[in-house]
Parts: C-alpha cells; sequence; structure tokens
C-alpha cells in the first residue's frame, strides 16, 4: 500500500490527526501519556500538509544539534512501535518534534508522520506510539525538530497472531554495567542486520557510585555521572543520560527495536517489593526511592506503559506470528517478596516470586498461546527458573525435604512454591515448547528444566526425558563474572556432575546470545566478546544448544544458525549530526 492509500485508507476508518504529545501531563514521567495515532500531515516545506494540518512552530534555537542521547524504538506490535528521543536544548520547554516513518532507508516514500513534545515533567523525553499500515515490516524513521534531523533509525513491527511466520531471531542481552566495561557487546548487536528484536533482560544501568562496583582502570575512562549512588529521580535520569551518551549502545538501539524489561539495578540491588539490601534509612523513603526509579525508566526506555495508572506493573505479552508468542515477567517489584537465607523458608509455600495477579496473567498467557497454536512460548524474565545446588537429590515436596543444598536464594531456588506453580501448570497444561530466557547471573547456561532433577526416576540426565522446558542464559555485556577463565573451568567441573539438568555453563565471558526460532527448532547461540576493558570489535561463536520441537530438552550444536536470508539494509549512517533545516 503506497503512503497516500494508507493516509485515505486510515482517514476513511474514522482515525482523527492527532498531535502526539508523549511524556506529557505534570509528574507522570512519561508513564501514562504514549498515544497511538496514524496522521496524515505531509510535512510539506511550507509548514502546511496535504490534508491542511500545519507544522508545529518551533521555537528560536541557535544551539547544536538537540539529539544528543540518540533515538530509539521499541514493544513492537503487529502495526505499532515505540519511537523514542529526547530534547538538549537549555532553557526551552514544551517543544515539539515531529517524526516521520519510510518503507525506505532515503526516506522517500513515507507513511506516518507524527508530533510530540519534549517537556520538563518528563526529562524532555518524547515517545510516539507509530501506528503503521503493515506487519511483519521493517520501517525506517527520522526526528525533526529545533532546526535538526536525528540520526536514522530503523525497527521493525512484529507479525499478527494468526499469520505464518518462519524465521525470527533474536538478540538476548542483559547486566550493562557502564564503568566495569565497554559495551561491545552492543556494538556487535547493531550490526547484525537480520534480528526481528533485542530482548533486554534488565540491569540496563546500576545504581553504585564510584569505586563502589565498576573497574577502577575502565572508572578512569568511563566516569559515573552522578558521581554517587542514584537514590533521587534526578539521579536516575542523569544516569540513563550518561549510558546513552555511549555510541554503541545509541547504534544498537538506531537499529533495532528493544523489548526491555527491569532487574533489581535499575533501582537497586536485590530489590524486592518492599524493600531492596541496598537501601537504608539514610537514602530516605524506599517507596518513593521505587518511584522515582520506575519513572526514570519509563522515560528514558522505548516502553509502552500497559496500566496508565500503575506504573510499576511492567509484565506484558507479543506475539511474532504463530511462531512464537513472548511473556516478559517481573520478577523484582511487583510481587517479589524479600529474599531469604534459610532453605526453610525458601520452601514457605506462602511465598511468591510473580505475586498472585502476575501469576495468575503468566498462566492465562501460557493458555492462550498453547490454544492460539503458537509453536514456542518465550518467557522472558530476570532470574534463573532452574536449580543451583551443590549436589542435587530427590525433591519431596510434600514434606518440605530434598532437592540438594541450593546456594543463591535471589533465583526462583529462594522461592520454591512460585516455582513449583509454574512447572505444575506446564506439566498440567502438557505444553510443549517452553524456553526460559534468562539475565542476571552474569554467565552463560544451558539447562533442561525439570520439576525433579535430582530424581533419576523423574529426569534422565542422559537422554533428558523428564524435563518441561528448557532455559539460556545470556552473559552480561559488561557485568563481572569469575575473574578468570581457570576459575570459570573449575566450578564448570563441579556444578555440572552436582547438577545433571545444568549442560553447559561459562562464568568468565562477557557476550549476548542469538535466539534463532524456526517450527522446526529453537537455537541459542552465544557469542563472547574479546575484552571489554577497551573498545574491540572481536568475538566468537563460544557455543550453541536447541531444543527440537516437542522434546522439551536441549542438544548442543558445534555450530551457529545461518542468518536470515534477504535481510534488511541496516539504518544509513549519519555524516551530517549537524544538518539543519533551514
Amino acid at each position: 500500500m503506497k503512503r497516500r492509500d494508507f493516509l485515505v485508507k486510515s482517514s476513511a476508518a474514522g482515525v482523527s490527526l492527532v498531535a502526539l504529545s508523549a511524556c506529557n501531563g505534570a509528574g507522570s514521567g512519561g508513564t501514562d501519556v504514549v498515544a497511538a495515532s496514524p496522521n496524515g500531515n505531509s510535512g510539506s516545506s511550507d509548514g502546511v500538509g496535504e490534508q491542511g494540518f500545519v507544522k508545529p512552530a518551533m521555537p528560536e534555537w541557535g544551539g547544536p544539534s538537540p539529539f544528543q542521547h540518540g533515538i530509539a524504538s521499541g514493544d513492537p506490535l503487529a502495526r505499532q512501535v515505540i519511537l523514542w528521543t529526547r530534547i538538549t536544548a537549555d532553557g526551552l520547554d514544551e517543544v515539539p518534534v515531529i517524526v516521520r516513518v519510510s518503507r525506505d532507508p532515503e526516506l522517500n516514500d513515507v507513511v506516518y508522520e507524527g508530533v510530540g513534545y519534549a517537556r520538563s515533567p518528563a526529562d524532555y523525553t518524547v515517545k510516539i506510539d507509530a501506528m503503521l499500515p503493515d506487519a511483519d515490516a521493517t520501517w525506517f524513521y527520522q526526528f525533526e525538530s529545533l532546526g535538526y534531523f536525528s540520526p536514522i533509525g530503523r525497527t521493525k513491527t512484529t507479525a499478527h497472531a494468526h499469520e505464518s511466520v518462519e524465521h525470527v531471531r533474536l538478540a538476548v542481552m542483559a547486566c550493562a554495567n557502564y564503568s566495569y566495561g565497554f559495551f561491545n557487546a552492543y556494538r556487535k548487536v547493531a550490526f547484525r542486520r537480520d534480528l526481528d528484536a533485542v530482548l533486554f533482560l534488565g540491569d540496563y544501568i546500576y545504581e553504585y557510585g564510584p569505586g563502589e562496583y565498576g573497574d577502577p582502570e575502565v572508572e578512569k575512562l568511563r566516569p559515573l555521572d552522578p558521581p554517587h549512588e542514584t537514590v533521587t529521580l534526578s539521579d536516575y535520569r542523569r544516569r540513563y543520560a550518561l549510558n546513552r551518551t555511549d555510541v554503541d549502545l545509541q547504534e544498537c538501539h538506531r537499529q533495532h527495536p528493544f523489548i526491555c524489561v527491569w532487574d533489581d539495578h535499575e533501582i537497586t540491588n536485590d530489590a524486592w517489593s518492599g524493600g531492596a539490601e541496598n537501601h537504608n534509612e539514610g537514602e530516605g523513603s524506599y517507596a518513593d526511592r521505587k518511584r522515582a526509579a520506575v519513572q526514570a525508566y519509563y522515560e528514558w526506555m522505548p516502553i509502552r506503559p500497559v496500566l496508565p495508572d500503575r506504573q510499576v506493573r511492567i509484565y506484558r505479552s507479543f506475539e511474532f506470528g504463530q511462531l512464537a508468542s513472548l511473556m516478559m515477567l517481573d520478577t523484582r517489584l511487583i510481587g517479589r517478596d524479600q529474599q531469604t537465607d534459610s532453605p526453610v523458608t525458601a520452601r514457605d509455600r506462602n511465598r511468591s516470586l510473580l505475586g498472585d495477579d502476575q501469576q495468575k496473567w503468566l498462566f492465562e498467557q501460557l493458555q492462550h498461546s498453547q490454544t492460539r497454536g503458537a509453536q514456542w512460548h518465550l518467557l522472558g524474565q530476570q532470574v534463573m527458573l532452574s536449580p543451583l545446588t551443590l549436589g542435587a537429590l530427590p525433591d519431596m515436596p510434600n514434606l518440605d525435604l530434598g532437592g540438594g543444598a541450593q546456594v543463591n536464594y535471589d533465583q526462583w531456588d529462594g522461592y520454591e512454591a512460585s516455582r513449583r506453580a509454574l512447572l505444575g501448570r506446564i506439566e498440567a497444561m502438557s505444553l510443549d515448547n517452553a524456553v526460559v530466557l534468562t539475565g542476571d547471573i552474569h554467565s552463560s547456561w544451558a539447562m533442561d528444566v525439570s520439576l525433579d532433577p535430582g530424581n533419576v526416576f523423574a529426569y534422565n540426565r542422559f537422554t533428558g526425558e523428564g524435563s518441561l522446558a528448557v532455559e539460556f542464559v545470556t552473559p552480561a555485556v559488561t557485568s563481572p563474572g569469575a575473574p578468570t577463565k581457570g576459575i570459570s573451568d573449575l566450578a564448570k567441573a563441579f556444578l555440572i556432575p552436582a547438577n545433571p539438568h545444568i549442560k553447559w555453563l561459562d562464568f568468565y565471558h562477557r557476550g549476548y546470545m542469538v535466539l534463532d526460532v524456526t517450527p522446526e527448532r529453537c537455537q541459542a547461540d552465544w557469542f563472547h566478546l574479546e575484552t571489554v576493558s577497551e573498545p574491540s570489535n572481536q568475538e566468537k561463536f563460544a557455543m550453541g544448544w536447541y531444543t527440537a520441537s516437542g522434546e522439551n530438552h536441549i542438544q548442543s550444536s558445534k555450530v551457529p544458525c545461518a542468518p536470515k536470508r534477504n535481510a534488511p539494509p541496516l539504518a544509513p549512517e549519519h555524516k551530517v549530526q549537524e544538518e539543519a533545516l533551514a
């Protein structure tokens, strides 16, 4: 459909022309005002569109380009995607920002134009929820404001839920500590042309101050802002702004839509619904801190609010045609009870990781995914679902005994009732092809998921029989795991025999995963970086693990999946950053 046809049909459908104002409203923080509408203005040079829409008047500005923090897209749906930018123009407020979306990287075939406003209550961030004419398509977009064009970005809509899809590829990333390394992983992901989206599973920023959790040598080159722990709304905004000055992160956002959830460090270490390990009375109210962190997250991330009047709800779902459903969970803020160090408390049947509402929603989503005939059911979440023990033993849930000595109660191991409920539901539904995607732990893991992996009568470590699902854990972008490869190898040599469901792990390398999904199988390919101590373009394929459709256990692959054929071009380089309209 040509642009004019789309505009005419949109108008015929009764869609009004709307100047989209995102992130407006005093104190809203941009969490409840993202609007979606097709727009019909032409953006002609005389300021009057072909349907009479008048371009907004721009305030006087003689400074540099206001697009200092890049552009981004996210939360793709079949015909919608969030488009994000921020305006840096000291002394100005209520700044109009125009966006155009085109089928081609030269922006000759524009299908959408919209207007947002950069306002101080939302830290001058702008989100526009663009409605686009086609599903499962690649789009190119560009912002305009104060006499400047932004770089051109690229994004993609998903296929309709009922459509047949043969191939989906997703990058999976987590844990990007600015002061622990250079964002080389973002650079490598940016130039993968065939990705449908980037899943970011949390710890997009870290709250710590200088010297608290970083590489001292890297920190000299990448000083933190603010120069102290983030506690207030202003602090969190400044930390996001710092990360978004990184050119590799900007490039990754420019080339791909992100689908994000937070983990703990977007607020503070080991956060739960009512507190956090790294929060004390001297830092004020935890509720105020959490509220500030959530507001800044919504301002700076290309995410669509689920419930405008309940900002803390972030769990939501996406559909990639009939090939896959994706459920993004919140295992941190909305329902998690406080962490425990006690194996007895971990088995308390009243404890929850998800909370009742989210768990009910998840079960309904799994049922919906199965009923609509989705081939794969992907769960994007933060902490490891599979148990990690010093020696797995048969579980005896009725006696609240067994399972083995667990070592990390911050993960699902500390919430036995929640894990048992989820796996019990998958088993009761006879649900095949559930794939759990995990971040948080700064290392690479491939695992079968069994209700009772230490029981040879319930799970066969050699054949995978008894596994209900599979779990793939992505390494960190920069945050550290084991200090040396030797220590990582020792841990691997001990933990794999002690935990029969764990098939592979690497505690040492940073990097990312590429999840390759076809009707026949779902494979995770791990790519590890040579270094994060300095800018580097070097990476290597570390390992691939896949599950064939209907088998529910993993097998190794010595080669990565082939890229998609005929991947669309990347967004062009923005060679004239200071290009002015006048």
